[in-house]
């Protein structure tokens, strides 16, 4: 069964948080706006670039009319919240929140940019098991590296209501799509094998059912995927929105895509021949993504690749 999904004459992705930042590099076009953080002539504060990821999203229809939401809010309590700030981003009409997974470095800014907000319980779409508990990185059988906690407690404080959803859940009047849980449906993307989290006092491998992305559908191009980091694989990530929106044109795939460290060239290579197969218009990895990883899609793909950074504004048109 399909989910229905407006198709929109235009959407643009702010990218509030990123992991990458280079206020020289002079490359604005038409779709790739890069941030100059100057007001009435003179440079202000430095966009801020740090591990993590915030967006804001905007999609426009025929009638004119816009519809706007924060996917992520990135790392620190106030990176992503200071370069909206920098911006001079007005988010009073945003109507709406949603999450990609429960780790810290998507979560941590949200209560300072709910509060740019500025509305009581502003929904907050996410999965059920973004709150797992005590989720941490394997170092060694030794040493354990905790992560902060997604709980409702700071939803609460924060102003803002969780909708909890494993099911794909339109957004913004059917303008945008919360994907849902992701398939694992590829033999080659297997996740973090040191990530885990704590269930009944046990240290339990965390398949991370609670990851996702937002879908949009623009008209007479097809699909726009944005994940926060894939950790149920980008690959499987497109096919679930292909399958769920019913379109098989795909014009942009953005996001973090989780191949970055040690022991990935596997995974790398069958990302980047699967994504080539796919044939978006544009590749925009982010985040987590990795320099090996970046620079295998720009080989294999170097006009579909744009680089992203922390304040570019991407503007996909009909």
């Amino acid at each position: 069964m399909t989910t229905k999904i407006a198709a929109v004459d235009r959407v643009e992705i702010l990218t509030l948080q990123d992991n990458y930042i280079d206020l020289t590099s002079g490359d604005s076009t038409p779709v790739v706006r890069r941030a100059i953080p100057a007001r009435g002539g003179r440079i202000g504060r430095s966009i801020l670039a740090e591990h993590g990821f915030s967006s804001f999203l905007q999609t426009t229809t025929t009638d004119g009319v816009d519809r706007q939401l924060l996917f992520d809010f990135g790392y620190s309590p106030d990176g992503a919240a200071s370069n909206a700030d920098a911006l001079g981003l007005d988010l009073s009409r945003v109507e709406a929140l949603a999450l990609s997974h429960g780790h810290f470095d998507h979560f941590g800014g949200l209560a300072a940019l709910a509060k740019r907000v500025g509305k009581k319980d502003l929904p907050l779409a996410l999965h059920p098991e973004a709150f797992r508990p005590g989720r941490h990185m394997k170092v060694s059988e030794a040493v354990n590296i905790f992560f902060p906690d997604l709980t409702g407690e700071a939803l609460s404080s924060a102003g803002v209501a969780p909708v909890e959803s494993a099911a794909p859940y339109p957004l913004c009047g059917g303008t945008m799509l919360f994907l849902g849980q992701v398939p694992r449906t590829t033999a080659y993307e297997k996740g973090a094998p040191n990530l885990f989290f704590q269930q009944d006092g046990q240290a339990r491998q965390d398949t991370f059912e609670d990851d996702t992305a937002m879908v949009f559908h623009l008209k007479n191009k097809g699909l726009i995927v944005l994940s926060g980091c894939a950790h149920a694989g980008i690959i499987n990530t497109v096919i679930h929105a292909r399958a769920v929106t019913g379109v098989e044109k795909v014009h942009a795939v953005m996001g973090g895509f989780h191949l970055s460290g040690p022991g990935k060239e596997g995974l790398i290579r069958e990302t980047v021949s699967a994504m080539a197969d796919i044939a978006p218009d544009y590749v925009i990895p982010t985040h987590c993504t990795g320099r090996n990883a970046v620079l295998a899609f720009e080989k294999a793909m170097p006009e579909k690749v744009i680089i992203n950074m922390a304040g570019t504004r991407l503007v996909f048109g009909a």
